[in-house]
């Protein structure tokens, strides 16, 4: 049994990625998996001052709910990060949860990584920007990061469409197999 943290950088709560990463919890779950979903939209977390508090302390200076968080990436054996996709990169939900890491980004070590990934745009090359600023962070900055699977949904827009492409499926299954 593995100890999944699925973080939902989605704005809305019915949304395409947040659809994507129900059914990724779903297919975990059903393999005896633990998992913990978190919506960030329903978190308070600022953004980064950058002022260098927590490279001496490890413990960032603001109170709000990132050292939590941090905890539970922490704990976790396999990350999901799932994000629309605006403008060609990550959502500003995401971007910030990742700004915020710095306190302890270097305990988050030999974590399983999978990227779950909507848009609007149909083409799968557009994802690239996306998938490679995600890849900075875990690839460059994570001791021990293992990417697992990336799931790129395009050509939805509107609540719900999601449903009906083939990422949909391929979401649970890929919960089903960590």
């Amino acid at each position: 049994m593995k100890q999944v943290l699925i973080i939902s950088a989605s704005p809305r709560r019915n949304g395409n990625s947040n659809a994507l990463c129900q059914q990724f919890a779903k297919g975990a779950q059903e393999s005896g998996n633990q998992v913990e979903s978190i919506f960030l939209a329903d978190q308070k977390i600022s953004y980064c001052r950058g002022c260098g508090v927590c490279n001496t302390t490890h413990t960032c200076v603001q109170k709000d709910d990132m050292a939590g968080l941090l905890e539970k990436m922490i704990a976790a054996d396999v990350i999901v990060f799932a994000t629309p996709v605006y403008f060609y990169t990550m959502d500003g939900q995401l971007k910030t949860f990742i700004d915020r890491t710095v306190p302890r980004y270097t305990e988050i070590t030999n974590k399983e990584f999978y990227f779950l990934l909507t848009a609007a745009d149909t083409e799968k090359k557009n994802f690239t920007r996306t998938i490679e600023s995600i890849r900075g962070f875990t690839e460059e900055c994570l001791d021990g990061a293992k990417e697992c699977g990336v799931l790129c949904a395009t050509g939805v827009w509107k609540v719900g469409e999601v449903q009906n492409t083939p990422a949909f499926a391929e979401a649970y299954e890929m919960g089903r197999n960590v």
